[in-house]
Order: structure tokens, then sequence, then C-alpha cells
């Protein structure tokens, strides 16, 4: 990885929590390779809950505090998680926290901005995010 790959964004060279932007391409790509080696074993249990954790956490601060839809998956094409994928994760997650299927339907919503088109007349609910090469 070159240095140039680890600069932090514009306007954020002296934000303590700028790591987090710099580093979570290289997370990505490695539980990508990882699970196509078939040694996701080497990460434990722990660190992956303190992963998702962490991500639903911000996900939520996100999404709730700047009202808007953020993306929660990187498009990637033929890679994009599977629904079996998500649906395993998601179970598990609703388990851990003591929810079923019932509370999801209860608290499923419309996502800010999907009845609003903007300026071309398109709806956001389409925004995703892109992964990068």
């Amino acid at each position: 990885m070159s240095p140039s790959e680890h600069r932090p964004p514009a306007g954020r060279a002296n934000d303590e929590y700028g790591w987090i932007d710099r580093y979570a391409a290289d997370l990505h790509r490695s539980a990508k390779e990882l699970v196509t080696k078939g040694e996701a074993a080497r990460v434990s249990d722990e660190a992956l809950a303190q992963i998702i954790t962490a991500a639903v956490r911000l996900y939520y601060a996100k999404s709730e505090l700047e009202d808007r839809a953020v993306p929660a998956i990187v498009q990637e094409g033929a890679e994009t998680l599977t629904a079996t994928e998500m649906l395993v994760a998601v179970s598990e997650m609703l388990r851990d926290v003591q929810l079923g299927p019932m509370e999801l339907g209860l608290w499923f919503r419309r996502r800010p901005g999907d009845n609003e088109p903007d300026a071309g007349g398109r709806n956001h609910s389409g925004d995703v995010a892109r992964s990068k090469p």
C-alpha cells in the first residue's frame, strides 16, 4: 500500500478519528480475502463483534443525526453481499439484542428522502456506496 493511500481526506489531516476513513478500505479488502481463502477463523469472535458494533453505532448516529439515507453496503457488482450473507448477519444481530422479525417489521421504515426527488426528478432511494478499486 502506498503512503498516498494513507493520507487523510482533505480537511481531516488533524482529525484524531481520520484513521477510520484511511483504514476502512484495508479492512474491507482484507475481510474479502480471508473469506475467499476460507480463513475467516483467523479473526477472533471478539474482534468481529467489536467491528460490527462500532459500524452499527456509527451508522445509526450518521443516519439519525444527519437525517439522511446513508449507504450501508458497498456495491461491488457480483461481489456485493448476498441475501443469505446479509440475512444471517442481521438475524444474529437481532438475536444478540433480544429482538425478532416482528420487532424488525415494526421498526422498518422508509429512509429519509425516499419520497423527495432531487433537482433531476430522481428519488434518492437508489444511492449506494461504491467500492474503490
